[in-house]
């Protein structure tokens, strides 16, 4: 195979007609040449999500490849914590075995906190020892995001163990430690921590840039903190990268990395530094098997019309084209769909608070649109029949929580504001990250309907509009991802989603990932397990209820 296009070297940081033959998916000969034809374009190393959970597509690893290579991703770095919080080192398995089948270069890491917290119920459980086994392995690139930020800090036994056997054995240590500051945070990557992707403002990454920490600019679905941390890719250019994070399907339908990079650019950042943050800082920092362009590399690249826009033409990878046109050149495989689910159907009454006073005074978790971090506010509800009720022509909904795993288990009951809801509920099983089912609704009729829609079908996302319709969308591998054609579920995830801001009233711009990261109590300031409401600053259970002044 011999290309002859503009060729991007982002080591000599030069652009210039080349030929590139490449032989058994590997670079054998770059050749200047004089001239290229006008519409060949441009030639650079392919696209790197440096942070992602592939399970948060709700698409396993081999159709997650087929959409994500049509934007020009080659590789990601993948956390599999979600299914590993459902099924320990089994889910971890499972992910490396699909990934397998595809062309795009997963490196999966050793979830770290599998559960998060001991705050909540998951599926699994993987201590130092089954973590360290998994780090021996050589298809586990780096120990995933230590969310357990405070067990870092009090020098939680387990919690270095893990740290030390990643450091022993040569894998870097992924952090994650929202809004931490200070010596504080100078502590925390004093312990072999060398990323964080949870930045959410620019004071924050500024910082932690300053110490040597790789920082990671995340977009995704819900969580959006490029605007606030652009800067960075030509203040620290050899520290930058770009990830998703958690990114839906309809999302990933329409763009990637690429999407990134030109933002980047209409931004007025240098163009090499766009381009090293989006393709070869990850590769350097995870000692990733991707080609750069370069001769004796594997014929890992991208061709695109500009410099710009970065419409993506054709995707190579190890010399296959896997991407031409803006199509997939991938078959769909069919999947397994291992999963662990044990709940029973419920019944609205399972889903009441009783008051303990008639104020109706609430504690509160304000969400934010774009963010995956809470606020802690304070509200009222209605006080019926000794119960404490929604009031949602205040925007104050009922937020449930109820364990997968136990066939009747108590049901965690707290209050929300941000959905905007007008009538009915919406409910899911993807829930960060122990992903017990999660719901939000205007009545225990309609949030009963939406859980139990959940329960029938072994885990999806669901919605009710409290009068007797009820959607779902079925994940049936682990409750998280989906066993059909990216195509198809990126279709059908999308007019869930559409039904629920136009028939419920939702006013947020991903609802179920927002709903689905108000289970996480790594993440400030407020949130709900299945075993009550947490304070992430207190890192405590607190009441749902004010106490009377």
């Amino acid at each position: 195979m011999t290309i002859i296009a503009h060729l991007v070297d982002l080591h000599t940081r030069r652009i210039y007609p080349a030929e590139i033959r490449c032989e058994n998916g590997v670079i054998r000969r770059i050749r200047e040449v004089e001239d290229v034809p006008p519409e060949a374009g441009f030639v650079l190393p392919g696209f790197v999500d440096a942070h992602v959970h592939v399970e948060s597509s709700m698409l396993p690893p081999s159709e997650f490849a087929r959409m994500a290579v049509v934007h020009g991703t080659v590789a990601t770095v993948s956390d599999p914590h979600e299914i590993a919080n459902v099924l320990g080192s089994a889910g971890v398995e499972f992910m490396l075995d699909d990934a397998r089948r595809a062309p795009l270069k997963f490196c999966f890491g050793a979830p770290s906190c599998v559960p998060a917290t001991g705050f909540e119920t998951a599926g699994a459980t993987l201590d130092a020892a089954a973590v360290e086994d998994l780090l021996r392995r050589p298809d586990i690139g780096y120990l995933s995001e230590m969310m357990n930020f405070p067990g870092v800090l009090h020098g939680d036994p387990q919690v270095l163990a893990k740290i030390e056997a990643a450091k022993r054995l040569g894998k870097p240590v992924d952090g994650h430690a929202p809004g931490l500051r200070g010596e504080e945070a100078r502590r925390y990557f004093e312990a072999g921590i060398t990323t964080d992707h949870e930045c959410f403002t620019y004071e924050e990454a500024l910082e932690k840039a300053r110490l040597g920490v790789r920082i990671l600019i995340r977009e995704g679905s819900a969580a959006r903190n490029f605007e606030a941390l652009w800067p960075l890719i030509n203040e620290f250019p050899a520290q930058v990268m770009f990830c998703s994070d958690d990114k839906h399907p309809d999302d990933l339908l329409k763009g990637h990395i690429n999407q990134l990079a030109a933002r980047a650019v209409a931004k007025g950042c240098e163009v090499f530094d766009v381009l090293r943050a989006a393709c070869h800082n990850p590769v350097e920092h995870y000692g990733l098997p991707v080609g750069q362009l370069r001769e004796g590399d594997p014929a890992d690249f991208i061709q695109v019309r500009d410099l710009k826009n970065f419409e993506v033409v054709n995707t190579w990878i190890n010399g296959e084209l896997v991407a031409s046109g803006g199509a997939v050149r991938l078959p769909y495989l069919p999947v397994a769909t291992p999963n662990r689910f044990l709940a029973k159907p419920r019944q609205a009454a399972d889903f009441h608070l009783t008051a303990k006073h008639d104020t109706g005074l609430v504690r509160l978790i304000q969400v934010r649109d774009g963010e995956i971090v809470t606020d802690a506010a304070e509200g009222r509800a209605h006080v019926q029949n000794g119960c404490l009720v929604p009031w949602h022509s205040q925007d104050v909904l009922k937020i449930v929580v109820l364990n997968r795993y136990a066939e009747r288990a108590p049901v965690a009951v707290g209050f929300v504001r941000g959905f905007g809801l007008q009538c009915g509920a919406l409910a899911s099983s993807v829930a960060h990250d122990s992903h017990n089912i999660v719901a939000v609704g205007c009545d225990d009729t309609a949030i009963c309907a939406a859980v139990n829609a959940i329960i029938e079908s072994r885990g999806g996302v669901s919605a009710a509009d409290g009068q007797g319709d009820v959607r779902i969308l079925p994940l049936p591998i682990a409750g998280l991802m989906s066993d059909r054609p990216g195509e198809q579920l990126a279709q059908d995830y999308a007019a869930i989603d559409a039904w629920v801001k136009s028939a419920l009233g939702c006013v947020l711009r991903a609802p179920f990932m927002t709903l689905s990261f108000l289970a996480l109590p790594v993440i400030p300031a407020l949130k709900m397990t299945d075993l009550g409401l947490f304070d992430v600053q207190s890192f405590d259970f607190t009441d749902v209820e004010l106490p009377l002044s």
